[in-house]
Protein backbone atom coordinates (compact mmCIF):
# COMPACT_ATOMS: atom_id res chain seq x y z
CA UNK A 1 0.00 0.00 0.00
CA UNK A 2 1.64 3.63 -1.23
CA UNK A 3 0.11 6.72 -0.10
CA UNK A 4 1.69 10.31 -0.34
CA UNK A 5 0.78 13.39 0.96
CA UNK A 6 1.15 16.34 -1.07
CA UNK A 7 1.83 19.44 1.27
CA UNK A 8 0.87 22.03 -1.65
CA UNK A 9 -2.23 20.04 -2.17
CA UNK A 10 -5.43 21.99 -1.99
CA UNK A 11 -6.90 18.58 0.29
CA UNK A 12 -6.00 18.75 4.17
CA UNK A 13 -3.27 15.73 4.64
CA UNK A 14 -5.88 14.00 6.50
CA UNK A 15 -7.95 13.81 3.72
CA UNK A 16 -5.65 12.82 1.42
CA UNK A 17 -4.63 9.59 3.43
CA UNK A 18 -8.72 8.88 3.67
CA UNK A 19 -9.19 9.38 0.48
CA UNK A 20 -6.62 7.20 -0.69
CA UNK A 21 -7.29 4.27 1.45
CA UNK A 22 -10.71 4.56 0.20
CA UNK A 23 -9.56 4.37 -3.34
CA UNK A 24 -6.84 1.17 -2.27
CA UNK A 25 -10.50 -0.47 -0.58
CA UNK A 26 -12.50 0.18 -3.83
CA UNK A 27 -10.15 -1.08 -6.25
CA UNK A 28 -8.97 -3.82 -4.62
CA UNK A 29 -5.42 -3.01 -3.58
CA UNK A 30 -6.72 -3.51 0.28
CA UNK A 31 -9.02 -6.62 0.68
CA UNK A 32 -11.52 -7.34 3.45
CA UNK A 33 -9.35 -8.31 6.48
CA UNK A 34 -6.34 -6.26 5.68
CA UNK A 35 -4.38 -5.07 8.79
CA UNK A 36 -3.29 -1.21 8.42
CA UNK A 37 -0.34 0.06 9.75
CA UNK A 38 -0.49 1.58 13.12
CA UNK A 39 -1.08 5.36 13.09
CA UNK A 40 2.61 5.96 14.63
CA UNK A 41 3.74 3.53 11.61
CA UNK A 42 2.15 5.42 9.20
CA UNK A 43 2.21 8.73 10.70
CA UNK A 44 6.35 8.23 10.87
CA UNK A 45 5.94 7.11 7.06
CA UNK A 46 4.38 9.83 5.78
CA UNK A 47 5.93 12.33 7.97
CA UNK A 48 2.79 13.39 9.20
CA UNK A 49 1.49 14.24 12.89
CA UNK A 50 -0.09 11.13 14.47
CA UNK A 51 -3.21 12.99 15.35
CA UNK A 52 -3.46 13.50 11.07
CA UNK A 53 -3.70 9.63 10.55
CA UNK A 54 -5.42 9.31 13.41
CA UNK A 55 -8.47 11.79 11.99
CA UNK A 56 -8.22 9.63 9.01
CA UNK A 57 -8.82 6.60 10.52
CA UNK A 58 -11.48 7.68 12.81
CA UNK A 59 -13.46 9.28 10.18
CA UNK A 60 -13.39 5.58 7.91
CA UNK A 61 -13.85 3.58 11.45
CA UNK A 62 -17.29 6.35 11.75
CA UNK A 63 -17.89 5.30 7.93
CA UNK A 64 -17.82 1.87 8.22
CA UNK A 65 -14.76 1.25 6.23
CA UNK A 66 -12.47 0.41 8.82
CA UNK A 67 -12.74 -2.06 12.11
CA UNK A 68 -10.56 -1.94 15.34
CA UNK A 69 -9.74 -5.26 16.61
CA UNK A 70 -8.31 -3.33 19.85
CA UNK A 71 -4.46 -3.88 20.29
CA UNK A 72 -4.20 -6.44 17.55
CA UNK A 73 -4.87 -3.10 15.08
CA UNK A 74 -7.03 -2.04 12.40
CA UNK A 75 -8.75 -3.97 9.35
CA UNK A 76 -10.29 -3.05 6.38
CA UNK A 77 -13.75 -4.20 7.40
CA UNK A 78 -15.93 -7.32 5.95
CA UNK A 79 -18.22 -5.72 2.76
CA UNK A 80 -16.44 -2.22 3.33
CA UNK A 81 -16.71 -2.20 -0.47
CA UNK A 82 -20.94 -2.03 -0.12
CA UNK A 83 -19.45 0.77 2.27
CA UNK A 84 -16.75 2.75 0.04
CA UNK A 85 -19.24 4.04 -2.69
CA UNK A 86 -21.33 6.02 -0.04
CA UNK A 87 -18.31 7.52 2.09
CA UNK A 88 -16.45 8.35 -1.52
CA UNK A 89 -19.70 10.50 -2.61
CA UNK A 90 -20.07 11.93 0.85
CA UNK A 91 -16.61 13.38 0.65
CA UNK A 92 -17.12 14.18 -2.72
CA UNK A 93 -20.50 16.35 -1.48
CA UNK A 94 -17.82 18.04 1.35
CA UNK A 95 -14.96 18.74 -1.50
CA UNK A 96 -17.82 20.28 -4.19
CA UNK A 97 -19.54 22.47 -0.76
CA UNK A 98 -15.78 23.51 0.10
CA UNK A 99 -15.35 24.73 -3.71
CA UNK A 100 -18.23 26.46 -4.30
CA UNK A 101 -18.32 28.07 -1.17
CA UNK A 102 -14.56 29.11 -1.84
CA UNK A 103 -16.31 30.43 -5.13
CA UNK A 104 -19.11 32.23 -3.93
CA UNK A 105 -16.53 33.66 -1.06
CA UNK A 106 -14.92 35.45 -4.23
CA UNK A 107 -18.17 36.98 -6.02
CA UNK A 108 -18.35 34.37 -8.36
CA UNK A 109 -22.03 33.91 -9.24
CA UNK A 110 -23.64 30.57 -9.29
CA UNK A 111 -23.21 29.99 -13.45
CA UNK A 112 -19.73 30.58 -13.58
CA UNK A 113 -19.19 28.07 -11.03
CA UNK A 114 -21.04 25.80 -13.51
CA UNK A 115 -18.85 26.63 -16.20
CA UNK A 116 -15.71 26.22 -14.48
CA UNK A 117 -16.98 23.07 -13.33
CA UNK A 118 -18.00 22.33 -17.30
CA UNK A 119 -14.42 23.85 -18.36
CA UNK A 120 -12.52 21.37 -16.24
CA UNK A 121 -14.17 18.57 -16.66
CA UNK A 122 -14.11 19.08 -20.36
CA UNK A 123 -10.02 18.68 -19.94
Amino acid sequence: MIITVDPAAEAAPFAQVRSQLLEAIATGALTSGTRLPTIRQLAGDLGLANNTVARAYRELLADGVLESRGRRGTFVRDKATDVVPDARSQRLDELVRNYIDGARAIGVPSDEIVGALTRTLAT
